[in-house]
């Protein structure tokens, strides 16, 4: 059974800004039913052909959400950025009907334990994420970089041409360089899984994982 004939695999996705839009349609492309709701009604019109159903309403009030069937979905994203009692409200309304998984959107810390306080199972700051992630990317060699806290980081990189030619068994990246190669990917190929035999390649990008500063120092080598 596909996952769109799975109405339980379907996501509830509250507010169609630029965030909330983008999850929507992100999902739609996964192959996920998603339940799109938003007050605008030119939103609403705007994505009516993009996202299996988008509908007007006030995701604050329960009985609205009941309407919509979204008791019968088991995860919802309450992406509303614009106003905080919004958000708390859509949680809130959307913890009474049992939802299990509810991801929610916060601007700042208090707004992050008021949506926590009232119900919701993960709290996301994309903006703050994304800020980071780019002045991370910015200030270094690094092509992408992915933190995960305490001080953990993916990053892909660019192979140093210093150490091109050889296999990573000799190049012992881990104890001389504090990064573990996760996986390599050669000039017209896909990333594959590193192993000790791996031959780092001239023009070669690579996956690699560790301290925040070990990866950035890597990704500065020659």
């Amino acid at each position: 059974m596909s996952a769109r004939a799975d109405q339980h695999s379907g996501v509830i996705v509250v507010g169609l800004g630029r965030f909330g839009s983008q999850v929507a349609d992100t999902l739609v492309q996964l192959d996920h039913p998603v339940l799109a709701i938003d007050h605008d009604a030119e939103r609403v019109q705007r994505w009516a052909n993009r996202i299996d159903r988008v509908v007007q309403a006030d995701a604050t009030e329960e009985g609205a959400l009941q309407q919509l069937g979204a008791e019968d979905l088991e995860r919802a994203v309450v992406s509303i950025g614009a106003s905080l009692e919004a958000s708390v409200l859509s949680v809130l309304a959307l913890v009474d009907l049992g939802i299990p998984q509810i991801w929610a959107r916060a601007r700042s810390p208090e707004h992050a334990k008021i949506l926590t306080s009232v119900g919701a199972h993960h709290v996301i700051f994309p903006e703050a994420e994304a800020g980071e992630r780019l002045a991370h990317l910015i200030v270094s060699r690094m092509l992408d970089f992915m933190e995960f806290g305490d001080d953990f980081a993916l990053a892909k990189v660019r192979t140093p041409e210093s150490l091109t030619g050889r296999p990573l068994h000799e190049l012992n990246p881990e104890d001389r360089h504090g990064v573990r190669v996760v996986a390599a990917k050669l000039a017209g190929k896909r990333f594959q899984a590193a192993t000790d035999d791996t031959v780092l390649a001239s023009g070669s990008m690579l996956i690699v994982e560790g301290s925040i500063e070990r990866v950035q120092s890597f990704a500065a080598l020659d």
